[in-house]
């Protein structure tokens, strides 16, 4: 038997959106760096009520955990804020659409 088809002609809304995981991801490494500096821009001297010198690695891990995630936070309201700008070059198209339908 002959296929038989059927068409329809529909609009569409064409638009970019922004990935939200390169955004966030890009976020949390920016939070990383920023621990970084904080923690070789800081001063390791003994604390004024333990008298404790705490090493490089526990304040980078400390400002690690306050860091990534406010930079995953800020990445993410960035991707937002990139997806209502594209938004606004957004365009309808007409597209046709078919079905085909195979009887064997």
């Amino acid at each position: 038997m002959a296929p038989s088809d059927s068409a329809q002609i529909a609009s569409a809304t064409v638009r970019k959106v922004p990935r939200y995981g390169v955004f966030m991801g890009i976020g949390v490494v920016v939070g990383v760096i920023v621990a970084g500096v904080l923690t070789f821009a800081g001063s390791f001297e003994p604390s004024e009520a333990l008298n404790v010198v705490y090493p490089a690695g526990q304040v980078f891990g400390f400002l690690l955990l306050w860091t990534a995630p406010i930079g995953l936070a800020l990445g993410g309201v960035a991707g937002l804020i990139a997806e209502r700008i594209a938004r606004r070059k957004d365009h309808v198209v007409r597209v046709q659409r078919e079905t085909i339908i195979e009887s064997d």
